[in-house]
This record gives structure tokens, sequence and C-alpha cells, in this order.
């Protein structure tokens, strides 16, 4: 595309970026749909954030992706956050509204859109949540408005109790918490529809690691590993071994991505586009895609 004088711009700022796909994803979008919008990365610092962020508005910048570590901190600066994402205490996405800057959080909506497009519904459904982190929080804050039982275990069993209890008092749904060990994930399972592997356990270098010992997966199982890198976690392959229903990670950042997408344009995302120009960079990252590394 040609750049101009009435080129627009959003960017993803964090600490590192490098590593992001959202440049590829939103870039391959705007050019699809003909929008004069270019999508950039901005390592900020921690102590850059104030400045990014008063950058951002004088620049007239259209929108933000915000990743680690300032997925918290940046709401200091944002005019006005969106209810999602004030409960969850955490922006992922900005909308710059000529000036007025508006945070959202779009991660468990992508979690929840990429469960439905894949044939999981989770109305009348038991999930099963491994991790009570930032990702984990705004997937768990999405699935206890849909599904009928939340199920949230963690490391820390303080933190996973403390979000359900948040959740069960905001949704008035059957919400509890408790410690990722052994025993509860065995007797836990035992009754799950769904999966989410919200911890880093699987991710990239140790990747022959997972959260969850084969022998607890079943066949009517739909199992979620929301890690990308790579792209088929060892809780992924071996979900597949027994048969079970898989949604890749790569699906919940090409859907978290959508939204804010959708936020920035009032345009539907062309997700198959931006899913291929993912895979592709994955591909040349040296990430092994549908057979190719």
């Amino acid at each position: 595309m040609a750049i101009n004088g009435k080129t627009r711009v959003c960017a993803v700022i964090g600490d590192p970026v490098e590593h992001s796909l959202s440049p590829v994803m939103h870039n391959a979008a705007f050019q699809k749909l003909g929008l004069n919008i270019v999508y950039v990365a901005f390592n900020v610092t921690r102590n850059g954030l104030k400045d990014a962020i008063s950058g951002a508005r004088s620049l007239g910048l259209r929108g933000l992706n915000v990743t680690m570590p300032h997925k918290k901190a940046v709401m200091s600066y944002l005019d006005e956050t969106d209810s999602t994402a004030e409960a969850i205490g955490a922006v992922n996405t900005i909308l710059n509204n000529q000036g007025t800057l508006i945070g959202y959080n779009t991660d468990g909506k992508g979690a929840m859109i990429a469960l439905q497009e894949n044939g999981i519904y989770p109305e009348e459904k038991k999930m099963l949540l491994l991790g009570a982190g930032g990702a984990a929080k705004a997937i768990a804050f999405q699935a206890a408005q849909e599904v009928e039982e939340l199920v949230i275990l963690n490391r820390t069993s303080e933190k996973a109790t403390k979000l359900a209890e948040l959740l069960c008092k905001k949704f008035g749904k059957k919400v509890k918490g408790g410690a990722l060990s052994a025993e509860v994930l065995k007797e836990e399972l035992k009754t799950a529809d769904i999966l989410v592997n919200a911890t880093s356990v699987g991710m990239n270098p140790d990747v022959n690691m997972s959260p969850v010992p084969l022998d607890l997966l079943r066949r009517d199982l739909c199992v979620m590993d929301i890690i990308y890198n790579p792209l088929e976690t060892k809780l992924v392959k071996d979900a597949k071994a027994v048969g079970a229903k898989v949604v890749l990670g790569l699906e919940m950042l090409l859907y978290q991505g959508a939204v804010a997408f959708e936020i920035w344009t009032n345009c539907p995302a062309p997700v198959d586009v931006m899913k291929k120009a993912a895979l592709n960079k994955l591909a040349e990252q040296g990430v092994t895609v549908e057979g190719k590394s």
C-alpha cells in the first residue's frame, strides 16, 4: 500500500515485542480491506510507558495493542476503560477516539470465539481452566458468563480461590477455585467438558512438558491450549492422540486480534487472511506449521 499524509497508524507496545505476530496479521487485514492504516511494533520499557501513551495521543495513533508487561500499568494513563477491562484489571487494546483513549480487553472474547468457531459451545458445559494469571483471568471473566460451571486451578491455590469467589459473586454462576495438583486435576477432569491451559507449561523451549498427564485425557473432552509457540504443544498432541477435540492457541491470538481490529475500524475482520499471515510468519520463525519447519 502507498503511505501518504492520510495514513493512520496502529501499533503494539510491550517489552519485548520483536516476537509479535500482530503486525503481520493486522497489516494483511488492512491491505485486504483497502484501509489506509499501517501497524507497527514499538518496544516500550516500563519507565517509558507514560511517555509512550502520551505520544500515541499526541501523534493521533488510531489504536494500540498492549502486551506484557504493560497490561495493568497502562490503565493509569487512559481516559476510559470498558467494564470488562475494568473488572479484569488489564487492558490489551486501546482505541484513540479523537483524543480520548479507551481501554478494552479482548483476550477472553478471543478465547471463547475460538471455541465457538471450532464447534465448541460453552453453554451447559463445565470448563476446567488451568492458571490464574493475566490471560487466564480474562478467559475466566468471559467464560463465567457463558459456561454452566467453571473450575479454576492454579499452583497458588489462593489466587484461584480469590478469582473464583469474585466471579461467583459478580455473575451468580457456579465457580470454584483450587490447587493445580495431580489429585485435584484428576478429580475435576472426570466431569469436565472443556479444558483450557492458560499456564506457560509447554511453551517453547519446554516443549516436552504438559500440565496434564496423557492418561487423564478423554476422547469426549475439548482441549484448548493458549500457547502458540509451539503451534502444537505436548498437551495438544496428547489430546489428539486420544481423539479429543483440540483448539490451538493461535486461534485465541487470532480472534482477540480480530476483536481489536473491529474496535479500531468498525469493519468485520478478514480472519482467514489474518490466520494465513500469522502461519506464514511462524513458519519463517522456524515454528513447525502444517508439516513445514
